[in-house]
């Protein structure tokens, strides 16, 4: 079995890329992680790439006047790494339209909600404020619109009386680093393909 390249993108503590990074150690795993990319030089989940062996590389974004120019040097450090997708685990920048284009269709993301519900920040504090009774999260397609590509994966999970904003993201976490792996998994064996 030749293992899909893969490489993930974070901004901050990359749990999504720890759980895809241990789900990848498992011998008949479909992808393999081969590097971590960060636009936080201090992003604690490159302590985790790190110390499991997988190569990182932290670049700002505020060292580029612009959107392009930063997207620029990622497609460069993707092309090193010779990547067949892209998983952006809780990267907090919005791509350029040309960069997303050209991933379309090999590039997921996961969002803390049931798409199309709740995009962009806040999630949890939005299906409260909504009286929301079940949240959950999506893995999807990443397109130029921000979390608007097409569904891949959806787990459903209960809004319990009490909750805040912070216990609701907590049990969504859970079911995000189950699904997650699950999703690359489909798509790096060829049981699923782009839309």
């Amino acid at each position: 079995m030749t293992r899909k390249r893969v490489a993930i993108l974070i901004s901050g503590r990359g749990s999504n890329m720890s759980a895809l990074i241990e789900a990848a150690k498992a011998p008949d795993y479909p992808a393999e992680i081969v590097g971590v990319f960060s636009n936080k030089l201090d992003a604690p989940g490159l302590d985790f790439a790190k110390a499991n062996g997988v190569p990182t590389v932290a670049v700002s974004h505020r060292d580029f006047a612009s959107r392009e120019a930063f997207d620029a040097v990622i497609e460069a450090t993707l092309a090193e790494w010779r990547v067949d997708y892209v998983c952006l685990a809780g990267f907090m920048r919005i791509f350029s339209t040309g960069f997303a284009q050209k991933w379309t269709g090999r590039m997921l993301n996961i969002h803390p909600s049931l798409l199309p519900k709740y995009k962009g920040l806040r999630p949890h504090q939005q299906a409260l404020d909504d009286g929301a009774t079940v949240h959950g999260c999506t893995v999807h397609w990443v397109i130029p619109e921000l979390d608007d590509g097409p569904t891949i994966l959806q787990a459903e999970v209960p809004i319990l009386p009490g909750d805040t904003a912070e216990t609701l993201a907590a049990r969504t976490l859970l079911a995000e680093h189950r699904i997650y792996p699950e999703a690359l998994r489909l798509l790096a064996s060829g049981a699923i393909s782009a839309p």
